[in-house]
């Protein structure tokens, strides 16, 4: 079974399964909590729309302790949190659920600074013309900024893809369990190579995705 790749395609189609799952339902629930967190982020800043210096310290303290801790230990620190919303701190939920939460304050800072580069002269114009502060967020300021956000969700992509990686590490699955357990584990470096050359081409094709995406809404 060691290097037969009759048994060891069906396993691997399945990890790339997994993995595009947690993937894609760790992008959907990060990215749209991170997104929230985000704005509120960029419209609690001073001169804001929301302006509020205490909102705005919390929520700015939390992504900053969040944001630079290792994934493969905040894996670990949430496994309380994780037990008692998912039930099981092993698995592909339980990894899932710990993603949801660390994309959520990755994409938070990356919503920012995205939104922070926006034209302010813009959300003047249409705070002038008596457009709602929630209007303004959601019709002028995230359509302002949607090219380098859409940039910078790839980014985020990204990061998930490496994350969804240590699966494997508390009982979950995806392309990292099957390196480690049907590669490095039996010294089998073909596959090693084969999970590395597949995770480059998805990882290629979603900056590709990216790329196309931001150039159209640069030129919408």
């Amino acid at each position: 079974m060691n290097r037969d790749w009759s048994t060891l395609t069906p396993i691997l189609l399945e990890s790339i399964r997994e993995t595009l799952y947690m993937v894609s339902l760790t992008l959907l629930v990060g990215g749209f909590l991170g997104l929230v967190l985000g704005v509120l982020l960029y419209a609690t800043r001073k001169g804001n729309l929301l302006e509020n210096a205490f909102v705005f310290a919390i929520l700015n303290v939390a992504v900053n302790i969040v944001r630079p801790i290792p994934f493969i230990i905040f894996i670990t620190a949430v496994g309380p949190l994780t037990l008692a919303t998912i039930g099981t701190t092993i698995g592909n939920d339980a990894v899932i659920f710990a993603m949801s939460i660390m994309a959520t304050f990755v994409t938070a800072r990356i919503v920012e600074q995205n939104l922070v580069a926006t034209d302010p002269g813009v959300i003047e114009a249409a705070r002038a013309m008596g457009a709602s502060r929630f209007r303004i967020i959601l019709t002028v300021l995230i359509p302002e900024a949607l090219a380098p956000l859409i940039l910078g969700y790839t980014f985020l992509l990204i990061g998930i893809i490496d994350m969804s990686a240590l699966a494997g590490y508390v009982g979950g699955g995806g392309l990292g369990d099957f390196a480690i357990v049907y590669g490095y584990q039996r010294f089998n470096w073909q596959v090693t190579f084969v999970t590395v050359l597949v995770i480059i081409v998805i990882v290629q094709l979603a900056q590709m995705l990216g790329n196309w995406l931001a150039r159209k809404a640069l030129h919408r």
